[in-house]
């Protein structure tokens, strides 16, 4: 079962609700070395599309 409270401090993604929420129906994270990663800093997430401003 997912874990469906999900932060986000990203306050421009098209995806940020109220209380640092992350309302997108799914999240997509990636690894910049491969399939494993040590670090958060060695992810990120694809999920995020700015808002229109």
């Amino acid at each position: 079962m997912a874990n469906q409270k999900i932060q986000c401090e990203v306050n421009n993604c098209t995806y940020w609700g109220q209380g640092n929420q992350c309302t997108a129906d799914a999240i997509y994270v990636v690894s910049h070395t491969g399939k494993h990663a040590r670090k958060s800093e060695e992810t990120d997430c694809k999920t995020f599309k700015p808002q229109d401003l």
